[in-house]
């Protein structure tokens, strides 16, 4: 029997005896065997602490990301294998995209996430503070990659996205990672790792793999690991207690399976979208994936005089979902992971049963298409009803990880409200309304229980990604029974696996250290203009302080003709009484653009291609007509910008640190300009 590798220390390695045999959930058939057995998990710990977690750590954010776009650009090469090999663990085609394709957009999305980032390989976080009184002491925190290794402990239902949603983050914060998917689905896991290693884009020791048991790999991990569960609240309690983990105090990350709810309108009709908008939503969440989903709909809760309609609106729309083979184009659900997770959801289905009845669907019998009902792990879905929801406890405690949903009456959306608190914390949640006041009740009144929330109507049906789909970009987690913890998140995901660190010292030394220049540091003057010279010869904290010009009540009013601001407090000297202003005031956008007049470099074309934009812009004191100006102008941050082709010009974008001033000294405006400065050629 073909045995599946395990990728540590930098070689394949395979397990020593049998190992678990691994099936077709379709077919049955044994397919592969898995074993870690003979492993020295403390080495393979050691070898990602040791040799890839350096590399990693002397890459810029940039290389990073960059690193994670190619890394997406390869693994789309090979989408038949991976859609061939998926269909053995009873996914359908669709269930296969989100799996494979959605695992592999998650590695563009935290690749373009890179320009969030500095061109280095650590990065402020927040503002600076001013701690005396003549600006010569300050602090701030630094963002550091942590010197140990991101441990990914997955669930069977994700094999693909499971892991890519994960290392995306570590990589691009800088740690490398030991994945362990669960061993069910491990092969697909392993065809995807196999062509990454043979891609040879991550450095050695930023991937490793292990297909089968832990073993004692938590027994070695140490305060600079990062390990990240998702599994059920049973086993992440278990592994979260193992006592070397809470002597380290290694941070431990749990997503676990919640019994996630949907709620329908007290507005909503049949007669309204909405209201199909609802069916399709509960159908599509009970058979994608046959319900295998952490995000999965569990709990369905519908106002009480609108129960039956719903029921039978929801037995039409599971009826036409087509069971069996996913290879068959027909086929829209395909089976379990394997018998094992078949007997498991029945099981948990028994007991609903003590306070449910089945009114959809058979616990014993299905109908398939181009299979064996009893060799393949199939399983009909299965519509619950709980009429009594507030008596009784088993659907607000008892998941069934499969095809299996609940339905349930509410009297008032704050009933609804409390209903879905009753589930301890969730993923998420939906709520399907096209009265926003009830949206929003909602939202504030559960928002503490659930991890996110979707609002769903006719606006957003159409391009929503729906309850299930967890995004790159926003937090996936939830508290209390889901876990409490966090994924992904856009930059708040990436700084889970750093260490926050509060620096303290002169603004000159915390730009020195963090290479973004910072307010009231001392500036480096030059006799060349900063614009003439070329993005690499730019140095952090280069600065000039321009010439002086006095604004005029003629300025004043040529830019209110220009720009057709005839703002009173501009124009007007009759109607200033009672307002901040003791007289016409010149336009704050007036004060920039002099300020750019002061600043820039007029003589000759420069290595300054274009005007990027401007940050952070503040007016901070009224300007009246004969007023002298002037401007500081520091360089504060550089970031380098790739090639978008060929023909592309060679650039970086450079961010400018602009002071405003009046006679006194006084600031009259703050702002950051960003420029595009083309780089040499070479």
């Amino acid at each position: 029997m073909q045995k599946l590798g395990n990728y540590v220390t930098g070689k394949w390695i395979n397990g020593d005896g049998d190992g678990q045999a691994l099936y077709n959930a379709v077919t049955g058939e044994t397919i592969a065997a898995a074993s870690t057995k003979g492993l020295d998990f403390k080495s393979v710990l050691e070898y990602g602490r040791n040799v890839g977690s350096p590399v990693l750590r002397g890459m810029t954010f940039q290389q990073r990301g960059a690193m994670l776009k190619l890394l997406a650009l390869h693994l789309r090469n090979h989408l038949e294998k991976f859609y061939t090999i998926s269909y053995q663990t009873g996914a359908t085609k669709a269930d296969s995209w989100v799996d494979i394709e959605g695992g592999i957009g998650n590695l563009f999305a935290n690749a373009s996430l890179r320009r969030k980032f500095p061109d280095e390989s650590f990065c402020l976080d927040g503002e600076g503070h001013n701690l005396s009184k003549n600006n010569t002491f300050m602090g701030h925190h630094l963002l550091v990659p942590k010197e140990g290794v991101a441990i990914h402990i997955n669930a069977f239902n994700f094999p693909v996205w499971g892991m890519l949603e994960k290392i995306a983050v570590n990589l691009l914060a800088g740690m490398p990672a030991v994945v362990k998917p669960a061993t069910v689905t491990s092969f697909l896991t392993e065809s995807v790792v196999k062509e990454i290693i043979a891609s040879n884009i991550l450095p050695e020791g930023a991937l490793q793999l292990i297909c089968g048991s832990a073993g004692d790999l938590l027994d070695h991990v140490t305060s600079q690991d990062v390990i990240t569960f998702t599994g059920s609240a049973s086993t992440g309690l278990m592994l979260k207690s193992n006592t070397n983990i809470m002597r380290e105090n290694v941070p431990f990350n749990m997503e676990a399976d919640s019994l996630n709810c949907i709620v329908l309108g007290e507005d909503v009709t049949p007669s309204m979208p909405e209201w199909d908008i609802f069916i399709k939503e509960v159908r599509k969440e009970m058979t994608t994936k046959a319900g295998q989903k952490c995000t999965a709909i569990r709990r369905i809760f519908v106002p009480a005089n609108k129960l039956e309609d719903v029921h039978i609106a929801l037995g039409k729309a599971l009826a036409q979902t087509t069971i069996g083979n996913p290879l068959n184009e027909k086929v829209k659900m395909g089976s379990l992971a394997g018998q094992g997770q078949k007997e498991e959801v029945k099981a948990q289905v028994q007991k609903l049963l003590a306070s449910s009845q089945i009114i959809y669907g058979s616990l014993d019998s299905v109908e398939v298409i181009d299979a064996d009902a009893n060799k393949g792990a199939f399983i009909s879905p299965l519509l619950l009803l709980n009429e009594n929801p507030l008596r009784t406890t088993e659907s607000h405690e008892v998941e069934a990880f499969g095809p299996v949903s609940t339905l349930m009456p509410y009297s008032s959306i704050d009933e609804a409200i409390h209903l879905s608190k009753m589930g301890k914390g969730s993923l998420c949640s939906s709520i399907v309304t096209a009265n926003d006041s009830i949206a929003k009740k909602y939202v504030l009144g559960a928002a503490s229980h659930h991890g996110r929330i979707l609002v769903l109507n006719n606006d957003c049906a159409k391009e929503s990604t729906g309850h299930g789909s967890p995004l790159p970009l926003l937090v996936h987690g939830g508290p209390g029974r889901a876990g409490g913890g966090e994924e992904m998140g856009g930059v708040r995901g990436v700084k889970h696996y750093m260490q926050r660190v509060a620096i303290q010292g002169s603004p000159t030394t915390i730009t020195a250290i963090s290479n973004v220049y910072q307010p009231n540091a001392k500036g480096i003057t030059d006799n060349i203009h900063p614009f003439r010279k070329y993005f690499e010869d730019v140095r952090i904290g280069e600065q000039i302080i321009s010439g002086k010009r006095t604004i005029t009540d003629a300025d004043i009013k040529a830019f209110a003709n220009l720009s057709w601001d005839h703002f009173y407090a501009h124009t007007d000297h009759t109607s200033l009484a009672g307002t901040l202003f003791e007289k016409p005031v010149a336009h704050g956008y007036l004060i920039m653009s002099a300020a750019a007049g002061l600043f820039v470099e007029n003589s000759a074309k420069c290595p300054v291609l274009l005007n990027y934009g401007i940050d952070e812009l503040r007016f901070t004191k009224p300007v009246y007509a004969d007023t002298t100006i002037y401007v500081r102008f520091t360089c504060k941050e550089k970031i380098a910008q790739e090639l978008k082709d060929e023909n592309d010009i060679t650039k970086g974008i450079v961010k400018w640190y602009v002071e405003m001033f009046d006679s006194n000294d006084e600031h009259i405006g703050i702002a950051t300009i960003l420029t595009m400065v083309k780089k040499k050629e070479k």
